[in-house]
């Protein structure tokens, strides 16, 4: 009886002694659970202070200083862009001016050749293009090519006879009744007008009806 009750007892100390170490060997675990819990939070965290990092104090986003360098850079930029535009109008202006001035000193040369072409004009008047005169042949060659120099200048004759008088291209010096004409009909070119590039240079001088 006495070894019965002695094994009974030794079969009870080894389950508790197995409950205990079964115990010791699963707290760890849990506290290496608890610890690997507590690690993964603490690197969510360390993951968010991108925000937070920006936040100021107060939880206001803080505004990153401008860098004097970048602003000078902007300012330099600015400056260039302005004077490459100011020198852009100032060509193109000059450009006009150049155009303009070259346009209107021709215009004065060409206007002094136009009393020339007036006496020969006048001159070869009753002169027929057949004429067997050798003088009045070479005069007539001589007009001939400096009437052609002058129109491919861009010299043009303004059309006056029997068109209705117009200020911005004839000089009316003379009026006259005339029943048969209409109603400030030019009857008579007394000079002629002509123009430079679509620009008088100088005014059809004519005889005005009515």
């Amino acid at each position: 009886m006495s070894e019965e009750k002695e094994q009974k007892d030794t079969k009870e100390v080894k389950e508790e002694t197995s409950e205990e170490k079964a115990s010791e060997e699963k707290e760890p675990e849990e506290k290496k659970e608890a610890d690997t819990s507590e690690e993964k939070k603490e690197s969510k965290e360390d993951d968010k202070p991108s925000e937070d990092k920006k936040k100021g104090p107060f939880g206001k986003d803080k505004k990153k200083k401008p860098d004097p360098k970048d602003e000078e850079i902007k300012s330099l930029k600015d400056q260039v862009l302005r004077q490459m535009a100011e020198f852009d109008n100032f060509r193109k202006r000059t450009e006009k001016e150049k155009s303009s001035m070259y346009s209107s000193g021709a215009g004065d040369v060409i206007t002094k050749f136009l009393p020339v072409l007036d006496n020969f004009e006048r001159g070869l008047a009753d002169v027929k293009d057949d004429t067997e005169d050798a003088f009045q042949k070479g005069m007539l060659a001589i007009y001939k090519q400096f009437k052609t120099a002058i129109d491919d200048l861009g010299v043009k004759e303004i059309d006056a006879l029997g068109k209705t008088f117009d200020p911005n291209f004839h000089n009316a010096v003379m009026h006259v009744d005339d029943a048969d004409k209409g109603e400030q009909e030019i009857v008579e070119v007394l000079q002629k007008g002509y123009t430079y590039n679509d620009k008088v240079i100088r005014y059809a001088m004519v005889k005005v009806a009515n």
